[in-house]
């Protein structure tokens, strides 16, 4: 294998409610800006907070002229905006032997889904009401792309809005995201995203992955009770549902079955009550299982296209593991030492055949 290439220094653009700061981009010590599929990017960077203020050295921030709560924080890598959000927490740092230095923590706007709390019910609804209705809440535009069964009663107890359409979205195999002003509620095969291929010893640095039966299971029942029509509900799924994203690799709960036989599992703390509601809920909870069969964590050069979302195919890691991959969650990194990276998180559910 050739020798990988260096990874080439960069440094984003920060800017501060709509205005570029050179001062804090030539201040960067480090950032970290994590995105996945469960929704709320944060972002953590990192300033030098000690230099020269008038006719003398002092702390360069601490008036909160330009770094401040509630203030916009915007990271742009060319044209791309790796983060925009709104600043939550400051840090001071006072390092042994080295200036100090002032962190910012910065949420994006699914900060005000996740401070707000509350216990209330919505009745004869679809989740994609319920979702409207919240966007609505928080002056989102709602793009919800889901259907599902009416329910009498949705309720919300005690948790906040953030945590309930997470609770919703995992129940129809959904994903959250916002961008700018909308609110997006869509199933995975909806999200799309650019394709990008990473080959190991080129873009991608390094990289790991684990295919593991742990999580695994030939079948998923889903339990329950039919009020109206006073009947038992039992409702089964089987790796049939991903079979369209196995793209000719075998599957953990065929590998499971292969290896140790029928192992099927029941989830007993759901209560649904309708047929369509338990097979919803069995189907997403097989389909969030089986996608973790393989889950690889590795670093690469930072691209535009590396979106949660994306479709990653990777080259020159072997049979098993070449191949698509689906991008679950991104930490775009800078520092000092290796200038700017991202890593990355990807998962599908199928394993490459041998060769």
């Amino acid at each position: 294998m050739a020798d990988a290439p260096a990874l080439q220094p960069s440094r984003p653009t920060i800017s501060i409610d709509g205005t570029e700061s050179s001062t804090l981009a030539g201040g960067l010590l480090g950032l970290r800006v994590r995105t996945d599929v469960h929704g709320l990017s944060n972002c953590e960077a990192e300033f030098g907070n000690w230099g020269p203020k008038g006719d003398a050295s002092d702390f360069l921030f601490f008036d909160r002229q330009l770094l401040d709560f509630g203030k916009e924080l915007k990271i742009m890598l060319g044209t791309t905006a790796l983060f925009v959000g709104k600043i939550t927490a400051l840090e001071a740092r006072y390092p042994e032997g080295n200036s100090p230095s002032l962190v910012v923590l910065a949420e994006d706007r699914f900060q005000d889904l996740r401070m707000t709390r509350r216990t209330r019910s919505f009745a004869d609804v679809s989740d994609s009401d319920v979702f409207s209705q919240i966007a609505g809440d928080h002056g989102l535009t709602p793009d919800v792309g889901v259907t599902g069964p009416t329910y009498k009663v949705l309720t919300q107890v005690n948790q906040s809005d953030l945590a309930f359409m997470r609770e919703r979205a995992r129940a129809l195999d959904a994903e959250l995201w916002v961008t700018d002003s909308k609110l997006s509620v869509q199933p995975r095969s909806s999200r799309g995203g650019s394709p990008v291929t990473l080959t190991y010893g080129k873009e991608l640095r390094e990289f790991r992955v684990l295919a593991d039966l742990a999580e695994q299971a030939t079948s998923f029942e889903v339990t329950g009770w039919d009020v109206s029509g006073k009947q038992a509900l039992n409702e089964q799924a089987d790796d049939s549902v991903v079979s369209s994203e196995l793209k000719g690799g075998d599957s953990g709960p065929s590998i499971l079955k292969s290896a140790f036989g029928d192992r099927k599992d029941t989830l007993a703390n759901s209560v649904p009550q309708t047929s369509d509601e338990a097979h919803a809920r069995a189907e997403a909870v097989l389909k969030r299982r089986a996608r973790r069969f393989l889950v690889g964590r590795g670093t690469s050069e930072t691209k535009p296209e590396l979106q949660v979302g994306a479709t990653v195919t990777l080259a020159g890691v072997g049979p098993l593991f070449e191949g698509d991959f689906y991008l679950a969650a991104t930490e775009v990194v800078f520092d000092g030492a290796k200038g700017l990276r991202t890593e990355l998180e990807l998962e599908r559910p199928g394993l490459g055949k041998a060769a």
